[in-house]
C-alpha cells in the first residue's frame, strides 16, 4: 500500500496543480483583479489546496503567465518565419495576436504583482523573434532604420496589446483585429519606398 500511496498523492498534486493554473489562466484573462477565492473556486479546489501548491498570489500569477507564454511559444515556434521579412511578419502577426490577447490580461496582473525585471524576462523569447526578424527585414530593406530597434520591437507589442485591448472592450470585432494589427505594424515598421521597390521587382520578373 505505501508504494502505491505515495505515486497516487503525487498524481493528484499536479492533477490539482494543472486545474489550478488553467483556472489562473481563464480567471485572470477575464479579471486581472481576479483574487484567490476567485480561481480557487474556478479551479474547483478550496483555498487550503490552493495554498498547498502557491504561497500567495504573486506565485499563482507568474505560473499563469509562464503556462500561456509556453502554450504561446509552441505555437509560434512550429511557424514558418522564412523568405520576405514582411510576409514572415503578417504570418507572425496573424498567429499571435490571439495569443497576445491572453497574456495581456495576465500581464496588466503581473504588473501589479511581479518585478518589471521578472516580466521582461518572461517575455525575453517572443521580443527576440521579433527582433530578429526586424532586423531581418532592415537588411531587406523593408523596415525603416531611423528609430532604435527596441523601439520598433516594443511598439509592435505596442500594437499587440492596443488591439487585444480594443476587442476585449468590443470597440474592434474579432475578425477585424488580424487585419488591424497586420496593416498598422506593417506601415510602421516600412522602410521610406520600400513599397516602390517591391513592386518595381515585382515588375522585373519574367
Amino acid at each position: 500500500m505505501p508504494t502505491t500511496a505515495g505515486p497516487r498523492r503525487r498524481a493528484d498534486a499536479e492533477r490539482n496543480i494543472a486545474r489550478i493554473v488553467s483556472a489562473a489562466r481563464e480567471s485572470l484573462s477575464s479579471d486581472p483583479n481576479a483574487s484567490i477565492d476567485d480561481i480557487a473556486k474556478a479551479a474547483g479546489v478550496g483555498r487550503m489546496t490552493l495554498y498547498g501548491h502557491f504561497r500567495n498570489r504573486a506565485e499563482l500569477v507568474e505560473a499563469a503567465l509562464v503556462d500561456a507564454l509556453r502554450a504561446g511559444e509552441e505555437a509560434l515556434s512550429a511557424l514558418d518565419l522564412t523568405g520576405d521579412a514582411r510576409d514572415a511578419l503578417t504570418r507572425l502577426l496573424d498567429s499571435s495576436w490571439s495569443l497576445v490577447a491572453e497574456s495581456a490580461a495576465l500581464l496588466t496582473a503581473a504588473q501589479g504583482t511581479l518585478p518589471a525585471g521578472r516580466i521582461r524576462e518572461l517575455h525575453a523569447a517572443p521580443a527576440q523573434r521579433v527582433e530578429e526578424l526586424i532586423r531581418r527585414g532592415q537588411d531587406e530593406g523593408v523596415f525603416r532604420t531611423d528609430l532604435p530597434i527596441t523601439w520598433l520591437v516594443n511598439v509592435v507589442h505596442y500594437v499587440l496589446q492596443g488591439a487585444a485591448e480594443e476587442n476585449r472592450v468590443e470597440r474592434l470585432e474579432t475578425e477585424e483585429v488580424a487585419h488591424v494589427v497586420i496593416a498598422t505594424t506593417q506601415s510602421i515598421l516600412a522602410a521610406p519606398g520600400a513599397s516602390d521597390r517591391s513592386r518595381s521587382r515585382r515588375r522585373e520578373k519574367p
